[in-house]
């Protein structure tokens, strides 16, 4: 349905919404180079190195360049998340699964979500945000249109030449788009329409998988526009 031009039923609204922020986000990665794409603006950062390089315990890719990746645990940014899982119905078991940490742990978290704790995720290039993005849509491609078999940590062999990454980055992301645009309302509402092996998806109606992929792309998308602002007034004030 639309009024006065605009779509108003939910996969309109959902769509319309991912357009936009991807129209906004092409324009802030136009001109991104090599050394700002790979820019550090804090010790002990989070990027993509040379496997031999790598120095988070669980770092991954296909090829030579890997995707830091920490010990497991759960940010406190997620805690919210985790208690509207437990409300839900899922049990601490899974929950315990889906973020790769253990029971014990999850009970903590569910024990003190309204006291509050340092994040302690780490500060992350822009390098590694578009990897993360990456290798998340490629994997919800797979495993929700796709074969479903390879293992979306596997599925992105990560670069660090910035305009190749970004090429390789919109061609995933209009996949996933273009495919979504076909899905129909019954489809919406169908609890495991994507079995993203990491995370909740199998449990969870599309309609919210989708909602949470936006998400997804929208704010990493401008945690990339604030470190490029970063590099540029670096770069200006000469810090």
């Amino acid at each position: 349905m639309e009024i006065n031009g605009v779509r108003t039923d939910r996969l309109g609204l959902l769509l319309d919404q991912f357009d936009m922020a991807r129209e906004m986000a092409q324009v802030r990665l136009t001109g991104l180079g090599d050394e700002e794409f790979l820019w550090e603006p804090a010790p002990d950062c989070w990027s993509i190195r040379r496997r031999t390089e790598a120095t988070t315990p669980r770092a991954f890719g296909p090829g030579e360049w890997v995707l830091d990746l920490g010990a497991p645990d759960i940010p406190a940014s997620e805690y919210a998340e985790v208690a509207r899982q437990a409300a839900g119905g899922m049990t601490v078991d899974k929950i315990a699964e889906d973020w790769s940490v253990s029971v014990e742990r999850v009970e903590q978290i569910l024990a003190h979500t309204g006291e509050p704790e340092p994040d302690r995720t780490p500060i992350t290039t822009i390098a590694w945000r578009l990897g993360h993005l990456h290798y998340e849509f490629a994997g919800e491609w797979e495993w929700t249109f796709g074969p479903r078999r390879q293992d979306p940590k596997l599925m992105v062999d990560f670069t660090p030449s910035a305009a190749l990454a970004v090429e390789r980055f919109w061609e995933t992301v209009d996949r996933w788009r273009d495919s979504v645009a076909t899905v129909t309302q019954e489809q919406l509402d169908t609890v495991g329409f994507s079995q993203y092996p990491y995370g909740s998806a199998p449990d969870d109606p599309f309609i919210s998988v989708l909602w949470g992929t936006n998400l997804e792309f929208i704010h990493h998308m401008a945690e990339i526009a604030l470190l490029r602002d970063l590099w540029t007034a670096r770069s200006t004030t000469g810090g």
